[in-house]
Protein backbone atom coordinates (compact mmCIF):
# COMPACT_ATOMS: atom_id res chain seq x y z
CA UNK A 1 0.00 0.00 0.00
CA UNK A 2 0.79 3.02 -0.41
CA UNK A 3 0.48 7.23 1.80
CA UNK A 4 -2.47 7.53 0.30
CA UNK A 5 -3.99 3.65 1.01
CA UNK A 6 -2.68 3.92 4.47
CA UNK A 7 -4.43 6.84 5.27
CA UNK A 8 -7.75 6.32 3.53
CA UNK A 9 -7.68 2.60 5.03
CA UNK A 10 -6.00 3.70 8.37
CA UNK A 11 -9.64 2.93 10.53
CA UNK A 12 -9.38 -0.87 9.11
CA UNK A 13 -5.93 -1.02 9.87
CA UNK A 14 -6.29 0.15 13.30
CA UNK A 15 -8.29 -2.71 13.99
CA UNK A 16 -5.88 -5.92 14.78
CA UNK A 17 -8.41 -8.52 12.91
CA UNK A 18 -8.17 -6.87 9.61
CA UNK A 19 -4.42 -5.01 10.72
CA UNK A 20 -1.93 -4.25 6.60
CA UNK A 21 -2.34 -8.01 6.20
CA UNK A 22 -5.97 -7.97 5.95
CA UNK A 23 -6.23 -4.92 4.49
CA UNK A 24 -4.23 -5.51 1.54
CA UNK A 25 -6.09 -9.10 0.82
CA UNK A 26 -9.09 -6.45 0.31
CA UNK A 27 -7.47 -4.52 -2.10
CA UNK A 28 -6.25 -7.67 -3.95
CA UNK A 29 -10.01 -9.20 -3.63
CA UNK A 30 -12.66 -9.33 -6.46
CA UNK A 31 -16.02 -9.06 -5.48
CA UNK A 32 -18.74 -9.93 -7.72
CA UNK A 33 -22.53 -8.54 -6.66
CA UNK A 34 -25.42 -9.67 -8.34
CA UNK A 35 -27.93 -6.70 -8.59
CA UNK A 36 -28.19 -2.55 -8.20
CA UNK A 37 -31.14 -2.58 -6.45
CA UNK A 38 -31.84 -2.58 -2.92
CA UNK A 39 -29.54 -5.17 -1.74
CA UNK A 40 -26.89 -4.62 -4.41
CA UNK A 41 -26.58 -0.62 -3.78
CA UNK A 42 -25.37 -0.73 -0.24
CA UNK A 43 -23.45 -4.06 -0.17
CA UNK A 44 -21.49 -2.13 -2.90
CA UNK A 45 -21.23 1.22 -1.53
CA UNK A 46 -19.09 -0.52 1.34
CA UNK A 47 -17.25 -2.95 -0.37
CA UNK A 48 -16.13 0.22 -2.49
CA UNK A 49 -15.16 2.01 -0.08
CA UNK A 50 -13.91 -0.17 2.40
CA UNK A 51 -11.11 -1.10 -0.53
CA UNK A 52 -12.32 -4.55 -2.45
CA UNK A 53 -9.44 -4.18 -5.41
CA UNK A 54 -12.67 -5.29 -8.05
CA UNK A 55 -16.28 -5.10 -8.00
CA UNK A 56 -17.83 -6.74 -10.78
CA UNK A 57 -21.59 -4.93 -10.72
CA UNK A 58 -24.09 -7.12 -12.91
CA UNK A 59 -27.50 -5.87 -13.63
CA UNK A 60 -29.41 -5.92 -16.46
CA UNK A 61 -32.60 -3.80 -15.39
CA UNK A 62 -32.18 0.30 -15.77
CA UNK A 63 -33.25 3.08 -13.26
CA UNK A 64 -36.89 3.62 -12.74
CA UNK A 65 -38.42 6.54 -10.31
CA UNK A 66 -40.04 3.64 -8.56
CA UNK A 67 -36.30 2.40 -7.17
CA UNK A 68 -34.86 5.67 -5.65
CA UNK A 69 -36.76 5.24 -2.59
CA UNK A 70 -34.66 2.27 -1.29
CA UNK A 71 -31.87 2.37 -4.46
CA UNK A 72 -29.04 4.36 -3.01
CA UNK A 73 -26.83 3.86 -5.83
CA UNK A 74 -28.66 5.96 -8.27
CA UNK A 75 -29.72 9.22 -8.40
CA UNK A 76 -33.00 11.39 -10.25
CA UNK A 77 -30.79 12.39 -13.19
CA UNK A 78 -30.20 8.11 -13.51
CA UNK A 79 -33.37 7.39 -14.44
CA UNK A 80 -33.46 5.35 -17.30
CA UNK A 81 -29.58 4.42 -17.36
CA UNK A 82 -28.69 0.84 -16.56
CA UNK A 83 -28.63 0.31 -12.94
CA UNK A 84 -24.59 -1.34 -13.14
CA UNK A 85 -23.59 1.78 -15.66
CA UNK A 86 -25.22 4.00 -12.91
CA UNK A 87 -23.83 2.36 -9.97
CA UNK A 88 -20.05 2.36 -11.22
CA UNK A 89 -20.37 5.91 -11.77
CA UNK A 90 -21.47 6.33 -7.83
CA UNK A 91 -18.80 4.13 -6.72
CA UNK A 92 -16.34 6.22 -9.01
CA UNK A 93 -16.76 9.27 -6.41
CA UNK A 94 -16.65 7.21 -3.22
CA UNK A 95 -13.18 5.58 -4.01
CA UNK A 96 -12.36 5.62 -7.28
CA UNK A 97 -9.39 3.20 -6.76
CA UNK A 98 -11.97 0.49 -6.78
CA UNK A 99 -11.95 -0.69 -10.08
CA UNK A 100 -15.61 -1.39 -11.12
CA UNK A 101 -16.75 -3.43 -14.27
CA UNK A 102 -20.55 -3.10 -14.88
CA UNK A 103 -22.34 -5.55 -16.45
CA UNK A 104 -25.30 -4.80 -17.72
CA UNK A 105 -27.55 -8.05 -18.52
CA UNK A 106 -28.57 -10.64 -16.41
CA UNK A 107 -26.06 -13.08 -15.92
CA UNK A 108 -26.78 -16.56 -16.29
CA UNK A 109 -25.10 -19.35 -18.31
CA UNK A 110 -21.34 -19.42 -19.40
CA UNK A 111 -21.17 -15.39 -18.28
CA UNK A 112 -22.37 -16.64 -14.88
CA UNK A 113 -20.16 -19.20 -14.66
CA UNK A 114 -17.19 -17.22 -15.68
CA UNK A 115 -17.74 -14.36 -13.43
CA UNK A 116 -18.45 -16.82 -10.18
CA UNK A 117 -15.13 -18.66 -11.62
CA UNK A 118 -13.28 -15.25 -11.53
CA UNK A 119 -14.68 -13.84 -8.29
CA UNK A 120 -13.08 -14.33 -4.63
CA UNK A 121 -16.79 -13.80 -3.14
CA UNK A 122 -19.67 -13.68 -4.49
CA UNK A 123 -23.03 -11.66 -3.09
CA UNK A 124 -26.64 -12.86 -4.10
CA UNK A 125 -28.42 -9.14 -4.41
CA UNK A 126 -31.26 -10.44 -7.01
CA UNK A 127 -34.60 -10.56 -6.60
CA UNK A 128 -35.78 -13.93 -7.74
CA UNK A 129 -35.29 -17.33 -7.09
CA UNK A 130 -34.49 -18.50 -10.89
CA UNK A 131 -31.21 -16.11 -10.56
CA UNK A 132 -30.84 -16.93 -6.75
CA UNK A 133 -30.69 -20.33 -7.47
CA UNK A 134 -28.48 -20.12 -10.55
CA UNK A 135 -25.80 -18.08 -8.84
CA UNK A 136 -25.95 -20.80 -6.23
CA UNK A 137 -25.24 -23.86 -8.68
CA UNK A 138 -22.38 -21.53 -10.12
CA UNK A 139 -21.02 -21.43 -6.71
CA UNK A 140 -20.96 -24.97 -5.89
CA UNK A 141 -19.16 -25.87 -8.98
CA UNK A 142 -16.78 -23.92 -8.57
CA UNK A 143 -16.52 -23.71 -4.78
CA UNK A 144 -17.04 -20.28 -4.06
CA UNK A 145 -18.48 -18.88 -0.90
CA UNK A 146 -22.23 -17.23 -1.36
CA UNK A 147 -23.29 -14.52 0.39
CA UNK A 148 -27.08 -14.38 0.37
CA UNK A 149 -29.92 -11.54 1.09
CA UNK A 150 -33.52 -11.05 0.69
CA UNK A 151 -36.10 -8.47 1.85
CA UNK A 152 -39.70 -7.78 1.39
CA UNK A 153 -42.14 -6.45 3.02
CA UNK A 154 -40.45 -5.63 6.80
CA UNK A 155 -38.74 -8.89 6.06
CA UNK A 156 -34.92 -9.62 5.32
CA UNK A 157 -32.78 -12.04 5.90
CA UNK A 158 -29.38 -12.99 5.43
CA UNK A 159 -27.32 -16.36 5.16
CA UNK A 160 -23.53 -17.59 3.90
CA UNK A 161 -22.75 -20.28 1.73
CA UNK A 162 -19.50 -20.84 1.79
CA UNK A 163 -18.58 -23.59 -0.25
CA UNK A 164 -14.83 -24.30 -0.08
CA UNK A 165 -16.15 -25.93 2.76
CA UNK A 166 -17.31 -30.19 2.60
CA UNK A 167 -20.05 -29.32 5.64
CA UNK A 168 -21.27 -26.15 4.13
CA UNK A 169 -25.08 -26.06 3.15
CA UNK A 170 -25.75 -24.61 0.10
CA UNK A 171 -29.15 -22.46 -0.90
CA UNK A 172 -30.51 -25.03 -2.14
CA UNK A 173 -30.26 -27.31 1.05
CA UNK A 174 -32.33 -24.21 2.75
CA UNK A 175 -34.71 -23.68 -0.47
CA UNK A 176 -35.23 -26.55 -3.01
CA UNK A 177 -35.34 -25.53 -6.70
CA UNK A 178 -39.21 -25.76 -6.86
CA UNK A 179 -40.21 -24.24 -3.28
CA UNK A 180 -41.94 -21.05 -3.07
CA UNK A 181 -42.58 -18.11 -5.66
CA UNK A 182 -41.34 -14.64 -6.07
CA UNK A 183 -42.96 -12.26 -3.86
CA UNK A 184 -42.44 -8.86 -5.69
CA UNK A 185 -41.85 -5.36 -4.16
CA UNK A 186 -44.13 -3.33 -7.29
CA UNK A 187 -46.62 -6.13 -5.82
CA UNK A 188 -45.69 -6.59 -2.10
CA UNK A 189 -44.08 -3.49 -1.17
CA UNK A 190 -40.40 -3.06 0.43
CA UNK A 191 -39.48 -1.17 3.97
CA UNK A 192 -36.46 1.40 2.63
CA UNK A 193 -34.01 0.98 5.51
CA UNK A 194 -34.82 -3.04 5.03
CA UNK A 195 -33.07 -3.00 2.09
CA UNK A 196 -30.31 -1.05 3.69
CA UNK A 197 -29.86 -3.79 6.98
CA UNK A 198 -29.56 -6.35 4.80
CA UNK A 199 -27.08 -5.68 2.27
CA UNK A 200 -25.06 -3.60 4.78
CA UNK A 201 -25.21 -6.86 6.76
CA UNK A 202 -24.45 -8.57 3.05
CA UNK A 203 -21.53 -6.60 3.02
CA UNK A 204 -20.24 -7.24 6.21
CA UNK A 205 -20.12 -11.07 5.52
CA UNK A 206 -18.50 -10.45 2.08
CA UNK A 207 -15.35 -8.07 3.72
CA UNK A 208 -14.71 -10.52 6.66
CA UNK A 209 -14.79 -14.01 3.65
CA UNK A 210 -12.25 -11.65 1.71
CA UNK A 211 -10.21 -10.59 4.45
CA UNK A 212 -9.95 -14.04 6.07
CA UNK A 213 -11.50 -12.47 9.53
CA UNK A 214 -14.03 -13.76 12.35
CA UNK A 215 -17.04 -15.72 12.23
CA UNK A 216 -19.37 -16.04 9.04
CA UNK A 217 -23.14 -16.82 8.91
CA UNK A 218 -22.06 -20.06 7.74
CA UNK A 219 -24.64 -22.74 8.50
CA UNK A 220 -27.28 -20.33 10.13
CA UNK A 221 -29.82 -18.03 8.75
CA UNK A 222 -30.54 -14.55 9.85
CA UNK A 223 -33.50 -13.00 9.53
CA UNK A 224 -35.09 -9.56 10.68
CA UNK A 225 -38.37 -8.36 11.48
CA UNK A 226 -37.96 -4.69 10.51
CA UNK A 227 -41.46 -3.98 12.21
CA UNK A 228 -40.66 -5.30 15.39
CA UNK A 229 -36.82 -4.95 14.90
CA UNK A 230 -36.30 -8.36 16.48
CA UNK A 231 -33.66 -10.29 14.94
CA UNK A 232 -33.74 -14.42 14.80
CA UNK A 233 -31.08 -16.85 13.91
CA UNK A 234 -31.68 -20.45 13.00
CA UNK A 235 -29.00 -23.43 12.42
CA UNK A 236 -28.82 -24.77 8.74
CA UNK A 237 -26.75 -28.04 8.01
CA UNK A 238 -26.22 -29.06 4.58
CA UNK A 239 -29.01 -32.16 3.28
CA UNK A 240 -26.82 -34.95 1.68
CA UNK A 241 -29.61 -35.55 -0.68
CA UNK A 242 -29.66 -32.07 -2.13
CA UNK A 243 -30.15 -31.91 -5.94
CA UNK A 244 -27.38 -29.60 -5.68
CA UNK A 245 -24.74 -29.96 -3.55
CA UNK A 246 -25.41 -33.79 -2.76
CA UNK A 247 -22.94 -35.27 -5.02
CA UNK A 248 -20.19 -32.85 -3.59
Amino acid sequence: MDDGQLLRYSRHILLPQIGVEGQERLLAARALVVGAGGLGSPAAYYLASAGVGTLALADGDSVDLTNLQRQILHRVDSVGRPKAESGRDTLAGINPECRVEAIVERLDGERLDAEIGRADVVLDCSDNFATRHAINRACVRFGKPLVSGAAIRFDGQVAVFDLRHDASPCYACLFPPGDGEDELCAVMGVFAPLTGIIGTTQAAEALKLAAGIGESLEGRLLMLDALSMRWHSVRVKRDPACPVCGGR
